[in-house]
């Protein structure tokens, strides 16, 4: 959990220091000018920001917890870019401030004491009140990329403890903390957070689609790191770095990382402001004017309670908005019970699960089964809400047990206009002839593959390796062509295509078979009896496939899944260059990877036509360009190295693939099998 932890720690640490800092001040202040009876005002308002802070904390979570999923990446992104802002700029003030800030916050105390009660309470709110808010924001951000929220919200509890009694120490004199180098230490490890932070909320973005690029990866470790090690986790938690990386997310964090903490070194340092006095012979206490007393409680209780209130407020009216919603409930026995008909329009339902199984619910036509909105994946006992727009027609519900019979609702008939677009369903039986079709052009090459590798093998077992070299690449273009059948093929992919990741002895380790091995001794220099042993078990390993294929399994659905899947390994792997073993061909594997995809939409065509023509349209332009691309990056059999190209072409290479790659992103949805009753 302290991976987690530690950067709330740090800005619990450092925001409870600074705070304290100021309230220290505050009171040694009114201590000083003999003003103790003014010290209720300074906390009244260090309560009220503390509230607001917490208020704004909920207010947050709350927001956040109402949305969609789409909406949530958007707001948390959001936020998170916001949140660095302020951070940012909380830095550089506490940078240029820490020398003065005595010096500026007892010049607002004296000004205050001649003012009145009420502005001492509001000196003392503001000047907490502003680390109040950036605190909240930035531990609500953190806690979203964390995805848990025990972990950070320890860290900060342990931070401000930390500061609360540094800051008794400080006041009490038994401490002595050179500020100007603390605040100048924690801001430059705060910039390295914030620029992941600022990393993980342009990502969120992208998954929101608010921006582009989120398969446009610049970076893939995934094939070589355990994201789950501890190393990892480490790294993810305290600086937001993942394996998988975009392009906008490697850009945006170096440029962060590189401009501000170049500004920050550079240090701005403005002298301290001198401070007024108190008049002579009279302390900042004596020039209060006396006001009628009120009861000492109701201005700590006022100013408490206004921005509770107030997030209760906005919480209220969140809820009101779906107070009217009907909740229905689903299960096999109960499903579509409280279901009446709605108005037209945009209308939430709240799904609740009565049933003691997690369940799948769908909103559906029942004369098509055409499907207007869904929740997977819904607990025993759980209330989700189901957002979905109802026009005029007929509606009903379907509740899917898992494990258990699909069940439909009674069905309502909604009166009015207005447009509401249903996803056509998709049956088992709809994507046999699809899967038959492919199955078909799968087996012809196996067959082709088996005869490819067969004579890669006696052309080195003859000691032909420049032959051999052409047969790797013709074999290799073959197997990847078939990239929609890799989930089928088992055990036999890892042998036929198997990478080093893992293997403790890489390129040396027995266990390092296959394509790439033989890649490997082939542009390594490897004598042909050395790779006689793999090229031989190459093309057993094939002919074992090829028998085994028609009795694999291969899940209809599976066929969806894999129009993007393709292409997101030619991205992670071709692309960057990783999985090359010497031979400098990754791009003609992308182009095989293409001619697969290709392959795949061919016999998906038809499903696609009568649900998202548009898709097919923007689907066949961006693999048009993508291969004109691809076509231009090699003359003949040989292929320019994806390391030898030119920046700017290799930046539209991954542009277009993860252009293509967004495009069929709809696919699995548009085409996911659905049970009818």
């Amino acid at each position: 959990m302290w991976n987690d932890a530690f950067p709330s720690f740090l800005i619990g640490l450092r925001e409870g220091l600074e705070a304290g800092l100021i309230v220290s001040i505050l009171v040694a202040t009114l201590v000083r000018a003999d003003a103790k009876s003014r010290l209720p005002q300074v906390w009244t308002g260090v309560l009220a920001a503390v509230a607001l802070a917490m208020s704004f904390g909920a207010v947050l979570t709350f927001t956040a917890a109402t949305m969609s999923a789409t909406a949530q990446e958007t707001f948390g992104g959001t936020l998170s870019v916001v949140a660095v802002a302020f951070v940012t700029a909380m830095v550089f003030w506490m940078r240029r401030s820490a020398r003065s800030l005595s010096g500026e916050i007892k010049e607002k105390v004296t000004g205050a004491l001649a003012m009145g009660a009420g502005m001492l309470v509001v000196t003392s709110f503001l000047a907490v009140g502003r680390e109040g808010l950036e605190t909240a924001l930035f531990l609500w951000t953190t806690a979203q990329a964390a995805r848990e929220s025990a972990g950070p919200m320890t860290g900060a509890g342990i931070g401000l403890v930390i500061a609360a009694g540094l800051c008794w120490g400080l006041y009490r004199r038994v401490l002595k903390i050179n500020l100007t180098k603390f605040f100048t230490a924690t801001g430059a490890v705060l910039i390295v957070i914030a620029a992941g932070v600022l990393g993980y909320g342009l990502r969120d973005l992208q998954e929101g689609g608010v921006l582009s690029g989120k398969a446009a990866y610049a970076v893939d470790l995934s094939g070589s790191i355990d994201p789950s090690a501890w190393y990892s986790t480490l790294v993810q938690g305290v600086f937001n770095l993942t394996p998988t990386m975009t392009w906008l997310q490697v850009i945006a964090y170096a440029a962060y990382l590189a401009v501000v903490m170049t500004l920050f070194v550079r240090g701005v340092r403005t002298p301290a402001a001198p401070t007024a006095p108190p008049a002579e012979g009279k302390s900042a206490d004596e020039t209060v004017v006396v006001r009628a007393r009120r009861p000492v409680w109701v201005l700590p209780v006022a100013v408490v309670a206004v921005p509770v209130a107030g997030a209760a407020g906005l919480v209220a009216f969140g809820t009101s908005k779906s107070a009217g919603a009907q909740t229905v409930a689903v299960s096999q026995q109960e499903c579509g019970k409280g279901f009446a008909a709605p108005r037209t329009g945009r209308q939430t339902f709240q799904m609740h699960n009565t049933g003691d199984k997690a369940a799948e619910v769908y909103l559906v036509d029942p004369a098509t089964n055409a499907v207007y909105g869904e929740i997977e994946g819904l607990a025993p006992g759980t209330t989700r809400d189901l957002v979905a727009t109802v026009a005029g027609g007929s509606y009903a519900w379907r509740c899917v047990p898992l494990g258990g019979k699909a069940v439909t609702s009674a069905p309502v008939h909604v009166t009015g206009s207005g447009a509401a677009k249903p996803v056509a369903p998709v049956s088992e039986g709809d994507l046999a002839a699809p899967l038959d079709a492919y199955k078909k052009y799968v087996g012809q090459g196996l067959t082709r593959l088996v005869a490819q590798t067969k004579k890669l093998s006696d052309d080195i077992g003859g000691g032909h390796l420049d032959a051999a070299r052409n047969d790797w690449l013709t074999a290799h273009r073959t197997y990847a062509s078939l990239g929609a059948a890799y989930g089928t093929f088992q055990d036999f992919d890892n042998k036929i295509d198997g990478r080093t990741a893992g293997l403790p002895g890489g390129v040396n380790d027995k266990d390092f078979t296959g394509f790439h091995r033989i890649e490997y001794g082939l542009w390594h220099g490897q004598a042909a009896h050395t790779l006689a042993a793999p090229a031989a078990r190459l093309a057993a390993d094939t002919a074992g496939l090829q028998k085994a294929f028609p009795t694999q399994d291969f899940a209809p659905g599976d066929l969806p899944l894999r129009t993007h899947e393709i292409l997101e390994n030619t991205l992670q792997f071709e692309l960057t260059g990783d999985a090359d073993q010497g031979s400098g061909t990754s791009l003609a594997t992308a182009d095989a990877n293409l001619s697969g995809t290709r392959e795949l939409l061919g016999v998906l065509r038809p499903l696609l036509a009568a649900r998202d023509p548009k898709l097919l349209t923007r689907a066949d332009g961006d693999i048009a360009r993508l291969q004109g691309l691809l076509d231009a990056a090699h003359d003949k059999q040989r292929w320019t190295p994806v390391g030898k190209l030119d920046t700017t072409v290799r930046q539209r290479l991954n542009g277009a693939t993860g252009q293509l790659l967004e495009d069929l992103a709809p696919v699995p949805d548009l085409l996911e099998i659905r049970k009818s009753a």
